[in-house]
């Protein structure tokens, strides 16, 4: 069974929210086993709200938090409101640092892990960074290539060179931290950019039914017709874990990150350890494998 850890900017958007839907439908569904969630943005409701919607999918699991984050995410209503649902996570202070999560996950996994990101980069970049400590002996790059299979990330913009994309250019912080990630990770990365999932637009009020969490999370953030879905459909190719079963071409090569401007530029090559994806179907496609599983 595929082994996941999900990393998410949660309350910056709600296709976060549709993402975690999916993927907690799919490890109900005893197709993937959802090892832990880190949030790499951080306001008062961020934990809480998170297992929240987690208790609210009959499921508890690791949460781990990047506290430092406090910059990178407004406040939006929906994380109020799914904080009243929390049963195990009070609060930001009872979850793990989002690097020693990990590091704690992939240690203790007998088998590769699959790491899957639609959000920004730190905890990832981190990780790679980080140091030997009482789960592992093995620094951060070292631990990744003996227990990660590959790295799934929405970011990126790659329908023109020079792209720049939220996730990896929002700050100064957030690029410096995509850019380790393509310079480090010693595993392959696909990525999703921007540019995919902009015009696929999932659940809203015409999918999901009322009294849905989910529903209302996206009603909060002025979606509720449906949202772009850029995490959904990451979340949903890392499941599949096959670009071209999922529906995509994948065009390999380098990613590379202008850590003065934010802009991503990439390199094709047969062999280079990181791809993008072009979709190969209408935007249909996308939408109804999504919503069949959120529904």
């Amino acid at each position: 069974m595929k082994k996941i850890i999900f990393g998410t900017d949660w309350g910056e958007d709600c296709d976060d929210v549709v993402a975690l839907r999916l993927l907690a439908r799919k490890h109900k569904a005893g197709e993937i086993e959802l090892l832990g969630v880190a949030i790499n943005t951080c306001i008062d409701e961020s934990v809480a709200s998170l297992d929240g919607f987690l208790a609210s999918e009959g499921l508890s699991l690791p949460i781990g938090i990047d506290r430092s984050a406090t910059g990178l995410c407004g406040y939006i209503t929906y994380q109020k409101r799914l904080a009243e649902y929390a049963s195990k996570y009070k609060s930001n202070d009872s979850a793990e640092d989002g690097v020693a999560l990990y590091r704690r996950l992939l240690s203790e996994s007998v088998v590769p892990v699959e790491i899957v990101e639609v959000g920004f980069l730190q905890i990832l970049a981190g990780l790679l960074e980080s140091e030997g400590d009482e789960y592992s002996d093995l620094n951060g790059v070292e631990l990744v290539r003996a227990k990660v299979k590959k790295v799934w990330s929405m970011a990126g913009k790659y329908d023109g060179d020079g792209g720049k994309e939220y996730n990896i250019c929002k700050s100064e912080f957030t690029t410096k931290a995509a850019d380790t990630v393509a310079r480090k990770c010693p595993v392959p990365i696909t990525f999703l950019g921007m540019e995919v999932g902009l015009s696929v637009k999932t659940g809203g009020s015409w999918v999901l039914k009322e009294g849905d969490l989910l529903l209302d999370a996206m009603r909060d953030y002025g979606t509720g017709d449906g949202r772009s879905s850029w995490d959904p459909m990451t979340a949903l190719l890392a499941v599949i874990g096959d670009e071209q079963k999922a529906g995509y071409t994948a065009v390999r090569g380098t990613l590379h990150v202008d850590i003065d401007s934010g802009a991503n530029h990439f390199t094709p090559s047969e062999n280079g350890p990181h791809a993008y994806v072009v979709k190969n179907f209408e935007d249909t496609y996308y939408s109804n494998a999504i919503n069949e599983i959120i529904v």
